[in-house]
């Protein structure tokens, strides 16, 4: 089991925003569905401790997450945001940022050809940038630290219908290329069923249907 949410509450001041959410997730691509304000994004940043529940554990890989060094964890299980968040500077210097943070060199190069962008990207500064090709970046900056877990929350919801197919392309083509588990959060369910094997869906901070199989 690569996570286990046991009996896990949040609340934001006197709001709830999870409610006793207990379930597993499974190695692979989990897709965390449902409609806005569903607490999806604040289940996802548990994940790897950006936030911490009120009430209940959160384990990966059978340990609570709390146990964890809190940095090695976030290598290990790398968070990509709904919206860019780039430096000034190149993007070869914002892929290898969090890298070089952690002591370890970074393939600029290969990075980037995960990430779905070109080499000659590297040497661009990351402001001239479309928004697609800053979510990429994005990508390629967690993928720079080889973990075996990305979080993506809503990675196509700033893009337009040919960037989103172009993101989406890249996800899977991950999914054959390296041995990484995705959690992805999306209000979008065609979305869920062409990128997840599994379906959690979550309304007003509940679990409203059992982890299931994509339909055939």
């Amino acid at each position: 089991m690569l996570f286990e949410c046991d009996q896990v509450s949040f609340r934001r001041g006197e709001t709830p925003v999870l409610d006793r959410l207990t379930f597993g997730i499974d190695e692979g691509s989990t897709c965390i569905a449902g409609p806005s304000g569903a607490g999806k994004s604040t289940l996802l940043r548990l994940l790897n401790r950006l936030a911490d529940p009120a009430v209940g554990t959160v384990r990966y890989r059978g340990r609570d997450v709390r146990d964890y060094d809190v940095l090695a964890l976030r290598r290990e299980v790398g968070l990509v945001p709904q919206l860019p968040a780039l430096l000034d500077g190149t993007v070869a210097m914002n892929v290898s940022f969090g890298a070089r943070l952690a002591g370890r060199p970074t393939d600029v190069r290969t990075v980037l050809d995960l990430a779905g962008l070109d080499e000659r990207f590297a040497d661009r500064p990351a402001s001239g940038l479309s928004v697609g090709e800053q979510q990429r970046v994005m990508l390629g900056r967690a993928l720079a630290l080889e973990p075996r877990v990305l979080l993506l929350d809503e990675p196509t919801s700033a893009l337009d219908e040919r960037s989103k197919a172009a993101v989406e392309g890249t996800l899977l083509d991950l999914r054959q290329r390296l041995s990484v588990s995705f959690v992805f959060v999306t209000h979008e369910l065609a979305q869920a069923e062409r990128l997840a094997d599994r379906i959690v869906w979550l309304e007003g901070g509940r679990l409203t249907a059992d982890p299931a199989p994509v339909p055939p």
